[in-house]
């Protein structure tokens, strides 16, 4: 009996979800309803693709040519060769590379920028930095000692209006002592490369030889520190902990979460918040859900008479108007699924396909580093969505499957 009153109540839940002519407003409602499910589903699931899109190929740049992880002694680093054979010695430690860093101003053709400088050595480089692959034309092997020859990022040639083979003079931050008083201590580089990686590193990165930095800075035979690589950059944290009780306090050991963390963090802040903007569309709809079914309960007041008195109880009337508000939620977000899925999968192609034909770029190649939108559908982003959609769907349907069951049988029938 109970199966038969539960395939009942399922049977005029569905039914009551038809439209018919003297429920035209009512099924408008519920029509509205089920759009508004569809469209929020579906702008959540591509919205949130094209962000993960976004995070996954600034990672992949960024974190290309940017070392794992940085270990530094102050005021400078001696023996730098054997601390390196001691931490190549960790299993979780691919490779290790010397280096000097400071910020500096460059002027070219009445043109001044500041950038990041590192001294390098080319080979060593290459171990923990993937920036080789983005030099245009030349190759970093091309850093000599001695040269005073620079690698700008193009934006930074940009800025300077400079090309390769043409002169900057780079200012530190330090002062020289002379007859005629104190002077900011600058020197004169030839621009040998120029590398692209389509990240912030483009206008805030320059290198130059380890043994040119050290004159520069005057650090004699010894560096700043080293930069590491290691089988997994997620991992890094870990490794960088080991190392440091393992090295002691006279070194200052950092991975890149500390160095690039607060970008990454500004982007995962930046999806929770879109992420939480865009569940108002399915707030409104699931809002609409409740107005549907309380009209459609004052509607049929008299059938849910009929139905109390043929024995149904207040149970099984509840479970009719919420089946029928949950086939809605059902419907809508299947639909806005389906489709937001479909759309994240193949957005990057409809919008190139558009610029082709409009003319138009949606990011400018010449303004932003990411000039295509990226997507990257991943699957626990659909699953929280979609179920976040059918609780409020469920739960839109609570307050009028109640009233539903507050009517009187007696109080309806005596007037038809």
């Amino acid at each position: 009996m109970p199966t038969m009153l539960n395939s009942t109540s399922l049977f005029i839940g569905i039914r009551y979800t038809r439209a018919k002519r003297r429920h035209q407003f009512i099924s408008f409602v519920s029509g509205f309803s089920l759009l508004g499910m569809a469209l929020g589903t579906l702008a959540l699931i591509v919205v949130l693709s094209v962000m993960n899109g976004f995070d996954r190929e600034i990672k992949q740049r960024i974190l290309s040519v940017v070392p794992h992880g940085f270990v530094d002694q102050l005021p400078r680093m001696k023996n730098w060769e054997s601390l390196a054979a001691t931490i190549e010695k960790h299993t979780d430690v691919i490779a290790t590379a010397p280096y000097i860093g400071g910020f500096v101003m460059l002027g070219a053709k009445n043109n001044v920028h500041g950038v990041e400088l590192q001294g390098i050595l080319p080979e060593e480089e290459r171990q923990v930095s993937n920036i080789d692959q983005y030099m245009r034309g030349t190759q970093l092997k091309e850093l000599q000692a001695g040269d005073f020859s620079i690698v700008l990022g193009s934006l930074a040639a940009r800025f300077l209006n400079v090309q390769v083979g043409d002169s900057v003079v780079m200012t530190l931050p330090q002062v020289s002592v002379t007859p005629a008083g104190l002077f900011p201590r600058s020197k004169r580089f030839t621009v040998i490369g120029v590398f692209e990686v389509g990240a912030q590193v483009d206008q805030s990165l320059a290198l130059i030889h380890l043994s040119d930095a050290q004159r520069l800075f005057r650090y004699g035979a010894n560096v700043q520190g080293l930069r590491l690589q290691m089988d997994d950059i997620y991992k890094a944290g870990n490794v960088i902990s080991s190392l440091s009780s393992e090295l002691g306090e006279q070194y200052r050991l950092t991975d890149w979460s500390e160095t690039q963390g607060s970008l990454f963090q500004a982007i995962k802040l930046e999806k929770r918040m879109i992420t939480l903007l865009l569940m108002i569309i399915i707030g409104v709809a699931a809002l609409n859900i409740v107005t549907s079914l309380v009209l459609m309960v004052s509607d049929k007041r008299s059938d849910i008479a009929v139905l109390r008195t043929l024995g149904m109880t207040t149970r099984e009337i509840m479970s009719v108007f919420i089946i029928q508000g949950s086939v809605v939620g059902v419907v809508g977000i299947a639909l806005g699924g389906i489709i937001g899925c479909l759309l994240a999968l193949s957005i990057s192609d409809l919008i190139s396909w558009f610029e082709k034909v409009l003319g138009l770029y949606v990011f400018d190649p010449n303004v932003y580093f990411i000039s295509q939108i990226p997507s990257q559908l991943k699957l626990s982003d659909v699953v929280v969505i979609c179920g976040v959609g059918l609780v409020l769907s469920v739960l839109a349907t609570l307050y009028p499957a109640y009233r539903a069951t507050q009517v009187e049988p007696a109080e309806v029938l005596r007037y038809e």
